[in-house]
């Protein structure tokens, strides 16, 4: 078996010049998944490249793949995802996996934003304020959930309420309601 010649496009497109140590030393499993991910996979789904990718990312994240992270971060970058979508895929995954989980994220990151010559900080993408941000994140959870959100306010017992307003206020105010990324390309 050989690599395909689609599955070698693809991978030069993501990693130009980059010379894989596993193809000297395991050249089966690299034709078996380099003709799996970077050929066969890719034939089926709607998403662009770019999509995809910030997919991967977020999965990378939420795995704790942090070298392989390292990897596809710089295959993102190099088929035009841009530092905001960068870094707010790794702002968006803080609500989900934790702080703890993200920290070095955030620093792989900036390392590798700042070796290609992107100044930080970037552009702020805050949407709301301290004083609107529950407002916003609560309009925005009735916006993706309808009545559901009022349901689970009402049905809140009074010393977790504040639990409904975490969510409200910091997990869609503070994060999902950033610019950045849309919706879409947030849920996907």
């Amino acid at each position: 078996m050989a690599i395909s010649e689609t599955a070698l496009k693809n991978h030069r497109e993501l990693f130009p010049n980059h010379n894989s140590t596993l193809q000297a030393t395991d050249p089966e499993l690299i034709e078996v998944f380099d003709n799996f991910a970077f050929d066969e996979v890719l034939r089926y789904g709607n998403l662009d490249a770019g999509t995809r990718l910030m997919v991967i990312l977020a999965a990378m994240i939420a795995g704790q793949s942090l070298a392989e992270y390292k990897v596809m971060l710089g295959g993102a970058l190099n088929i035009g995802v841009t530092p905001i979508e960068v870094k707010e895929i790794v702002y968006q995954a803080i609500p989900y996996v934790g702080i703890a989980k993200v920290f070095d994220f955030i620093h792989a990151t900036n390392d590798i934003l700042q070796s290609r010559g992107v100044t930080l900080p970037v552009e702020g993408q805050s949407a709301t304020t301290p004083q609107t941000r529950f407002e916003e994140g609560l309009a925005l959870q009735k916006e993706l959930f309808g009545d559901l959100i009022d349901t689970m306010y009402r049905q809140a017992p009074s010393n977790q309420r504040h639990i409904q307003e975490f969510l409200s206020a910091n997990c869609f105010g503070d994060y999902v309601t950033r610019k950045g990324l849309t919706i879409r390309e947030r849920n996907c």
